[in-house]
Formats: structure tokens, sequence, C-alpha cells
């Protein structure tokens, strides 16, 4: 026990009122290493304003900025088996999962909720990558499966959020079963004839972009988000060449065919809530259609009257 540090400081910090400043007061750019002021990252919604590189966001701030009025309803997840495989590396894996609900308060890396996105109502489905990288594994795949169901059964359209680095391992094989689970739920969303829009963000990887990621109406990335299946370090080792600048960024897959716009966070909700109404045949924001006139006109003469005026008269004889 450090005496100095766990006694005289703290208690000469409270007889002069000093208080401990928290570390995480300013936040560096991972790419210009200019140092923000969280609140304003916070309002910014973790967009670097000068450099505009967008940082990771958790489920809850971004249910926050997307839904009218930061109003929505989480669904509770549903409840599955823990640990099916007693896995265990440096440590259990129930203690890692233990760890991870401790620290973002979430059953997994997945979250449901109900909102309106500017009056229209939507199922959200969000991956957070604070809870084990956002992996995806049974009780991920399960509330997966639970979102598409909510959406077919109150008839909304579905956006989902993809941020992940892949398959949980902890989990195996039986992680991996959750690419055809999802795939076929998907399929069942687009029979009922609902639209479903894919948001890819930094970073969309492994199984994830190999099922329900990739199935899509409509695909919109982040900018500079890296969405691919194998990393550029492993695929770079496998056909020994260099790959290209820029390769499985956002920019470069819009380039190439792969993702069909790349959206800024602050643009997302206008543009996919007119998506959805081109999708759902919907007019646009606030445009109102004039109501059919009903009302029976007389019969009108009018014209057959200006006709006979404007007859020549017969011509004189003489």
């Amino acid at each position: 026990m450090n005496w100095i540090t766990n006694y005289v400081r703290p208690r000469l910090n409270s007889m002069l009122g000093r208080r401990e400043m928290p570390e995480n007061l300013w936040i560096k750019c991972p790419e210009t290493g200019e140092m923000v002021f969280h609140r304003d990252l916070e309002d910014n919604q973790w967009v670097i304003p000068a450099s505009g590189y967008h940082m990771k966001i958790s489920a809850a701030d971004r249910l926050k900025h997307f839904f009218d009025n930061g109003v929505y309803e989480v669904l509770a997840n549903p409840d599955v088996p823990v640990d099916p495989l007693k896995f265990r590396d440096q440590k259990k894996y129930t203690d890692r999962l233990r760890e991870n609900k401790a620290k973002t308060g979430l059953d997994d890396s997945i979250v449901n909720a109900l909102g309106s996105l500017e009056g229209m109502p939507i199922v959200a489905c969000l991956h957070d990558f604070n809870f084990m990288g956002g992996s995806l594994g049974i009780a991920a795949g399960e509330a997966i499966v639970q979102g598409f169901m909510t959406a077919i059964e109150k008839n909304r359209p579905m956006v989902l959020f993809a941020t992940s680095g892949g398959a949980r391992m902890q989990e195996g094989i039986l992680s991996l079963m959750q690419l055809p689970r999802t795939t076929v739920a998907v399929e069942m969303l687009k029979e009922a004839g609902l639209p479903y829009i894919v948001v890819l963000t930094n970073p969309t990887t492994g199984g994830v972009s190999a099922s329900y990621a990739m199935l899509g109406d409509v695909h919109i990335a982040e900018p500079g988000a890296v969405i691919g299946f194998a990393g550029a370090r492993v695929i770079e080792q496998t056909i020994r060449e260099k790959l290209p600048e820029g390769f499985q960024r956002s920019e470069y897959l819009l380039e190439h065919g792969m993702v069909d716009m790349v959206v800024h966070r602050q643009e997302l909700r206008p543009t996919i809530a007119r998506l959805l109404r081109m999708l759902m045949k919907q007019p646009a924001a606030g445009l109102q259609l004039p109501a059919p006139d009903t009302a029976e006109k007389p019969a009108d003469t009018e014209p057959a009257e200006a006709e006979a005026e404007k007859a020549p008269e017969p011509a004189e004889t003489t």
C-alpha cells in the first residue's frame, strides 16, 4: 500500500477543496493529433470537427441522435445458453462476458430499438463495438433475428448499423451458425415487402460482412470506415502483393461498386428518411398532395357559344 498516494493526497485534496480531473476530458484525433474537448465531441456525434474523422460511437449515443427527439424503446434481448463450449483462453469466457456487461451495461453486442425517424416508425438494430468488439455470437444472432421478426410483426422497415470484428471465437461453430440464421431473417423481411437499409461503420469485418451486413436494399458507409472480410495484412501475405492505397475503406468500396453511398454521420438521419420514403412509396417530407376535386360541375355551354361567335360571316354577293 502506498501511504502517500492512498491516504495523504486524498486528505490534502479534501482539505483544500481540490478535485481529481478525469483522464478523458480531452480526446486525441487519431489522424491529426488534434485534442478535442469531450463535450464538444459528444455534441458533434463523435466526429472530429476539423478533420472529419468518425470515431466509434456507442449504441446509446447513436440512438439518441438518430431517433426523433432522442425518444426510443429498447427491446429486451432473448435469453440464450451462456458459454456452451466451456471455453477458456487467458481467462474464462464467462468472466469476459461478466466484465463486458459491467463495462457497457449491455446484455450483449446487439441493441434493438423502436422509434420514429422523421415521423416514420422503424426498427433499428445496432452493434456496439464496446462489447467484445461487436462480435457475433449466439446471443447477438438471436437478438438480430428477434429484431427482424419484430419489424415484420409491426410492419416497419429495418435499419441496421453494423460494426464488428466478426464471429466470436469463444463460441466456435455455434457463432458461425448465426450467419445462415440471420440471412434467413433478412429474406423473411424482404418477402414481407419491407425495406432493409444497412449502415456500415468502422470496422465491419469477418462473418458479419459475409452475411446480413451485405444483404440490404441500400448500403450506406460512413467516411473512412474499414469494410471487408479478411484483414488487409492477411490478404497481402496471401497474395504476396502490395494492396492499393485506401483498400477496404468506404471510399474505395464506393468507387468499385461495393456500397451505394458514403454519408457523413450528421447526414444519416435525412438520408435514410428520404430513402425509406422512396422505398415505401411515400410522399416527400412536407409535401402535401392536393385533394381530388370530386364536386360535380354543371355542363359548360360557353365554349360552344364562343365558337359560334367566332365563326366567319358569309361573304356578300353582288
